[in-house]
C-alpha cells in the first residue's frame, strides 16, 4: 500500500465501501483490479485534487491536480447546499460555448448526477460539472463543481470522452496491489456474465438479480419491469445477450459497473453501454438496483459476430466428429427439434433418414474447410465446403450452408442444405 503525500495511515485502513446510506463524508482506497477503467478521475474533496489514474497493468497515477469544490463540506444532499456530490459519476458531454469564463474557463464536462443510487436516496439538483476558472483558484470556491486551472483541464481534455467515470469522495488513497476491492470487482463481473446468460437464457432467475424494493424507488415500478420482460420472453423465440469489456468502480455504499451490451432478438437488435448499480441486500447478496445507458464506445456486433463465428466453429466440428463416428444421438443433439434438413422437417425425420443411409454404408471421412459466418435473422448462417466419405465406397464434395438458432446453452441447426459442387 503507498499512500499519496499527506494522507494519513489510518485512511489507508479504511474500507472499500466506507459509510453508510446518507453518510455525509467517504473516504475511498483504490485498488488495482483487471476491472478498473482505462482513463478515469478521482476527486479528493479534502486535499482539493484531481488524481488521473490510468491502469494498462497495473493501476498507476498519471496526474496530480489542484481543484476547488464546493463551499460547504460532506455529501451533496439537496439543490443549493453547495456541497459537492460524493460518489460515482460519467462524464456526459463537453461545454464550449456560451460560458462565463471567470466561473467556468473556456470547457466544461457535464455529469450524470444524480445518478440512481442518488435518486434512491432521495437527493436533489444537477448541474454538476467538472470545468475549467478565469481566475485564479481558491479552495472551496464552487456551487458543487469541480473546477481546476484552464490549462490543467486542457491537458487531461483529450481523455475526458463522455462515459469516462469521475470519482468524488473525501479523501482518495490507492494501491497497486490487488485486495478486497479487486475481489469485490471480480464478483460483480462474474454476476455481470450471469445476469446476461440468464436473460439470454429467458429464466427466472434473471429477476432475482434485482432489488425489487430499491429499483422502484430509483427507477420505476419493478412489477411493471418484470411484466414486459416476461412477455419479451414469452414471444420471442430467443435471445442473444453479449457484454464486453466489464469495468466496475466503488461507490459509497454501492458499486457501478459498466460494459458493452449487444442484444439481438429475431425481430431487432442493439449495441449500448449499459451501466449496473449494485448494493448489497439484506442478506448480504448483490442486487442490482438502477441502470443507465450510454452510446456505444465500439461496433459490439461486430465482437458479438467474432465471438458467435468462434463457437459455430466449435459447433461444426463437434458436429462433424459425431457424424464421422455414425453417433446418431450426438449427431441428433445438434439439430433443434423442428430443424430442416433438405426437405425433411423435424429432427425424428433428419435421424430416421441418416440411420437409413448409414445403414448402407458408414460414413469413413467428413472434412469441411472454408468457413463462413454472418448474421441471419434466425441467429447466424454458417457455410464450408464439405467432403464426404463412405465405406461403400461413395463421396461428394458440396457446398453446406446452416443457420443456427440461440439457445441457452449454445447454439442449434435450424435449417441444413447442400449444393454439390461438380
Amino acid at each position: 500500500m503507498r499512500p499519496f503525500p499527506a494522507i494519513a495511515a489510518a485512511l489507508l485502513a479504511a474500507a472499500v465501501l466506507a459509510g453508510a446510506p446518507g453518510a455525509r463524508a467517504w473516504d475511498l482506497t483504490l485498488q488495482d483490479s483487471p476491472t478498473s477503467p482505462e482513463f478515469f478521475l478521482a476527486v479528493a474533496k479534502q486535499r482539493q485534487t484531481v488524481l488521473a489514474f490510468g491502469r494498462h497493468s497495473p493501476l498507476n497515477l498519471r496526474k496530480s491536480l489542484t481543484c476547488t469544490t464546493g463551499q460547504k463540506p460532506g455529501d451533496k444532499l439537496r439543490e443549493g447546499d453547495l456541497k459537492t456530490p460524493e460518489g460515482v459519476y460519467f462524464v456526459q458531454r463537453k461545454r464550449t460555448g456560451g460560458l462565463d469564463f471567470e466561473l467556468y474557463g473556456d470547457t466544461a464536462y457535464t455529469l450524470d448526477y444524480p445518478n440512481p443510487v442518488d435518486v434512491l436516496k432521495g437527493k436533489t439538483g444537477s448541474g454538476i460539472w467538472v470545468h475549467g476558472r478565469g481566475r485564479a483558484l481558491t479552495p472551496r470556491d464552487t456551487k458543487g463543481c469541480v473546477a481546476l486551472n484552464n490549462d490543467d483541464l486542457a491537458g487531461i481534455g483529450p481523455d475526458l470522452a463522455p462515459g469516462v467515470p469521475v470519482v468524488i469522495a473525501r479523501e482518495v488513497a490507492f494501491s497497486a496491489e490487488p485486495g478486497e476491492m479487486s475481489r469485490t470487482a471480480e464478483e460483480l463481473a462474474r454476476r455481470v456474465r450471469g445476469w446476461a446468460e440468464a436473460w439470454a437464457a429467458k429464466s427466472p432467475e434473471f429477476f432475482s438479480y434485482y432489488h425489487p424494493g430499491r429499483y422502484s424507488k430509483a427507477e420505476r415500478a419493478f412489477e411493471r419491469f418484470r411484466q414486459r420482460k416476461q412477455r419479451i420472453f414469452d414471444q420471442v423465440d430467443w435471445i442473444a445477450v453479449r457484454v464486453h469489456d466489464i469495468r466496475a468502480l466503488p461507490g459509497p455504499d454501492y458499486w457501478v459497473t459498466w460494459f458493452g451490451q449487444y442484444y439481438r432478438t429475431p425481430q431487432m437488435d442493439s449495441q449500448i453501454v449499459k451501466r449496473l448499480y449494485w448494493q448489497k441486500d439484506e442478506d448480504g447478496e448483490w442486487r442490482i438496483v438502477g441502470n443507465e445507458y450510454a452510446r456505444p464506445e465500439g461496433d459490439y456486433r461486430r465482437d458479438y459476430l467474432l465471438h458467435a463465428r468462434q463457437e459455430a466453429m466449435e459447433l461444426v466440428a463437434g458436429w462433424r466428429e459425431a457424424w464421422e463416428r455414425a453417433d446418431l444421438e450426438e449427431y441428433a443433439s445438434y439439430y433443434a427439434p423442428g430443424a430442416e434438413q433438405e426437405g425433411r422437417e423435424g429432427l425424428e425425420e433428419i435421424t430416421a433418414h441418416k440411420r437409413e443411409v448409414w445403414d448402407k454404408g458408414l460414413p469413413e471421412r467428413v472434412d469441411v474447410e472454408g468457413f463462413s459466418a454472418r448474421l441471419h435473422p434466425d441467429g447466424l448462417q454458417v457455410s464450408f465446403t464439405q467432403r464426404y466419405s463412405a465405406e461403400s465406397g461413395y463421396s461428394d464434395v458440396g457446398r453446406k450452408t446452416l443457420v443456427l438458432e440461440p439457445s441457452g446453452d449454445g447454439w442449434r441447426i435450424v435449417s441444413e442444405e447442400w449444393r454439390r459442387i461438380s
